[in-house]
């Protein structure tokens, strides 16, 4: 039986091995920078804009640019919905970028959040499905031109987990960390070779002044498998770097 297990875990080591020889791997330091906004328009609904401001090489390049909106339903112990819309412009940026053009993406997108704890562990749940238009783009010819656009779908699932650190819970004047997990998985008949999209892992330290404004930063590492070849090989990217976010809860109609 041993011997079993033994040439089992050879065989897999192997193929493992096999696997990542036939990849591209792209190494990349980023600096994400992202504002986070809520406009409270009643006890169960709210507004959400957020943008992100991603770049390559920490902060001189641009990786990412990414704007979100939507409309969000609460309902009772942290359960919430949301439905909107985003647009990202992504740059061509590491060694195996896809042309030298910008390509666009619209997108809609539908989530759902829930709340738990483990004692004082505050465990946050979301789970996004989105609907992408993915712009073609001539990338043989000089000017930036847009010749199609690609439908696709992505799920994605994150889970964050708070520790308040001079509170039991995360109230005014509290600072925590935080750490989180979020995998994207493509599906549909356009998924080409990443069904794994990517996925994020990132640990913060962060402050929250009040309900109205909280602040984090720390690190973020982000593992990408690109959906197209490169002389018949894939392209997995492997960025790392510093993550800044602020957070700003508008409550226009409070009292």
């Amino acid at each position: 039986m041993l011997s079993r297990i033994f040439i089992l875990l050879l065989f897999i080591q192997f193929g493992a091995a096999g696997v990542q020889a036939q990849r591209l791997s792209d190494v990349n330091a980023i600096g994400w920078f992202g504002s986070f906004n809520t406009i409270h328009l009643s006890k169960h609904y709210s507004l959400w804009l957020e943008g992100h401001w991603r770049r390559d090489n920490v902060i001189t390049d641009w990786q990412q640019l990414m704007i979100r909106t939507g409309i969000q339903r609460h309902f009772k112990n942290g359960l919430s919905t949301m439905a909107g819309y985003a647009y990202a412009r992504t740059y061509p940026y590491g060694d195996y970028p896809a042309g030298p053009h910008p390509i666009p993406e619209h997108r809609i997108f539908e989530q759902f959040m829930w709340n738990d704890a483990i004692e004082r562990v505050g465990l946050n749940h979301r789970v996004r499905l989105e609907q992408r238009f993915l712009g073609k783009i001539n990338q043989t010819a000089p000017e930036y031109e847009v010749l199609d656009w690609t439908y696709a779908n992505r799920v994605r699932y994150q889970l964050r987990a708070t520790v308040p650190l001079n509170n039991k819970n995360l109230i005014d004047d509290t600072w925590y960390i935080a750490g989180f997990d979020e995998i994207f998985i493509g599906f549909g008949k356009n998924v080409n070779q990443n069904v794994f999209d990517q996925n994020r892992v990132g640990l913060v330290a962060g402050y929250q002044l009040t309900k109205k404004l909280r602040a984090e930063g720390g690190y973020f590492n982000q593992t990408v498998q690109q959906g197209g070849l490169v002389s018949g090989r894939e392209v997995f990217q492997y960025n790392h770097g510093l993550l800044l976010s602020l957070y700003l809860g508008f409550f226009p109609f409070e009292g």
